[in-house]
This record gives structure tokens, sequence and C-alpha cells, in this order.
């Protein structure tokens, strides 16, 4: 609850409209200090642009952010004091500081996760995976600052899931562009991509299936069982496993030929979700006690990088 209700408050919420209430309303010392404090918003507001998980607040409130900001920067513009003497003295000399050192970090933070959006030269091409849309990316991208599946990347450290070190998290939007009826509804069935059909993202063979685990209600997870009921198929040499399955939606057996498009089961709420969304990986072969041991690929999804935040549309 904490971290899907509280915290988007305060970093998507507060925060930003705070600060473009204090570029806007502000009375900057000098032109230098001026610059300083449009960086420092344009910084905050990139950076939770391209990191934020915008689940609870809709994805384009980001625009909204820089339309205000952009109005702030021209209203605070014109009351720049243009007084040569305003950072003189100790604590302005600490404001200075403080903003230049934001600035910077902010725009460390923000060149960081631009590294993470750009596909390697070598991914795997898959077609999506879902029908319709818009679809937006929780997770994916090559770093762990906009892919929380990048923290499996060692090997050692995690030896039964390395496989999913770029794997992608999918919701669906509704109407407004919310994936959800409510901040962090109870009922599965209150989230847009609940019940959605899923579709073979290749053509291959069936390694194995999981089905029976029950639909959760979020934020429950359940940590014994982390794909939930799941279809791990073959694809020439390469594994792909989708995953968080409704429970009895599974409609391949193990050993079965499918063909791309051909329907897998519906998006669900197990395993180790916290809401009802749709994980897929690729992989190199793992073992057969371990199967998403293999070494981790990274993919397109209908010829998209799938990164943090992109919206996606499946196929009609």
């Amino acid at each position: 609850m904490l971290l899907t209700i509280v915290i988007p408050l305060i970093v998507q919420a507060i925060v930003p409209i705070g600060l473009i209430a204090w570029l806007a309303l502000g009375r900057p010392p000098s032109r230098a200090g001026w610059v300083l404090r449009v960086i420092v918003v344009a910084g905050y507001l990139i950076a939770i642009g391209l990191v934020g998980l915008w689940l609870v607040y809709p994805w384009y409130t980001t625009l909204v952010y820089g339309l205000g900001a952009a109005l702030a920067a021209v209203a605070s513009f014109r009351r720049i004091r243009r007084d040569p003497a305003a950072y003189r003295g100790f604590w302005s000399s600490i404001r200075g500081f403080c903003l230049g050192a934001s600035a910077l970090a902010l725009g460390a933070g923000a060149l960081y996760a631009l590294k993470g959006l750009r596909a390697p030269a070598a991914t795997v091409d898959l077609a999506f995976p879902m029908r319709g849309g818009p679809y937006m990316i929780l997770n994916g991208g090559g770093n762990i600052v906009i892919n929380l599946h990048v923290r499996t990347a060692d090997a050692k450290a995690f030896p039964q899931s390395h496989g999913q070190t770029y794997g992608v998290d999918i919701v669906k939007l509704g109407s407004l562009g919310l994936r959800a009826r409510g901040a962090l509804p109870a009922d599965p069935h209150a989230y847009v991509i609940f019940g959605e059909p899923i579709y073979a993202p290749c053509a291959g063979d069936v390694l194995a299936t999981w089905d029976g685990f029950a639909d959760l209600s979020p934020p429950r997870i359940d940590t014994l069982h982390p794909a939930g009921n799941a279809v791990l198929l073959r694809c020439d040499s390469i594994w792909v496993l989708l995953a968080h399955m409704q429970k009895g939606s599974v409609r391949v057996r193990p050993k079965e030929t499918v063909a791309l498009g051909a329907l897998l089961g519906k998006v669900g709420n197990t395993g180790a979700t916290g809401e009802p969304h749709l994980h897929i990986h690729a992989q190199r072969p793992g073992t057969s006690r371990y199967p998403l041991s293999g070494a981790p690929l990274q993919i397109r999804l209908g010829g998209v990088y799938p990164a943090r935040n992109r919206l996606l549309m499946g196929p009609k």
C-alpha cells in the first residue's frame, strides 16, 4: 500500500506541484539563479517521467506538469531581480550550491535512465502477445532504474531466476489512461488487463505449463510460486515465459506445438505480481530443475523495444 499510494503521492504529485509553484511564485535573484531553478524543475520532471511507475496517476500527467513548468518559467523570468549582489552571503551561496548539485544529480540520473531506454544491437523479436490496447510497460529496459527485473542479473546470486533479468511487465490502460478503477483495488476484476487473452508471441513447442494457482487480491503475492500460472515456450533455441495467468485459463499442454498467435491463456493475478499484469521474458535454455536459470535475452515486442512507460498497441 505504501509503495503504490503514499510514495507516488509524494514523488509524483506533491513534489512536482511544489516545484512548479516554487518556480512560478519565486523571485530569482539573477538570470543565473533563474536558469538553475528551471534546470532543477525540468530535471525532476524528466526524471519522474522516465523512471516513475505511473500506476496511480495517468501517464500523461507528466505532459501537464511540463506545460505548467513552462508557464511558471515565463512568469518567473519576468520577476528576476537582476541584482548582482543577490548571491553574496553565506546562505545565498549554500542555496546556489544546493541548486547546482541538485541539477547535476537529476541530470546524471536522467542520462542513466535514458541509457536503459536504448535497445541493444542484439534482441529477440517477438510478436506482441495481446490484441488491441493501449498497453503500458511497467518494467522494461536495460538497467535497474527502469526495470526492477535487472536485480537478477547476477547469476550466482539468483541462480533460479537469472533468465528473467530483462523481463517485461505489461498493463492495459482504460478510460482516462488509467489501468484500474481506483489506486489499488482489491478485486482483480477492477484492473483493465485482467482476463485479457494472451497469444503466442512466436511459433514453437510448449516446454512446460503451470495452472491451478488461485488469483490473489492485490497487493497480496505468492512468493513460493513467483511465475504463478504460466506457459514456457521453446521457439527455435530461445525459451520464452509468459507468466501470471488466470487460474484455469491455460489452453496448451507440454509437448504441444503452437503456431504464432495461438491462444495460450488469459491474464490473471497469480504468483509474485502485486496486481494483474502480464510478464514476458526470453532466455537461453535453462535446466530441468531450474527452467528460468538460462542466460537472459533482451526482446522487442511487435518491433518496439519495451522500456518503462512506453505505450504499445497490439494487433487488432
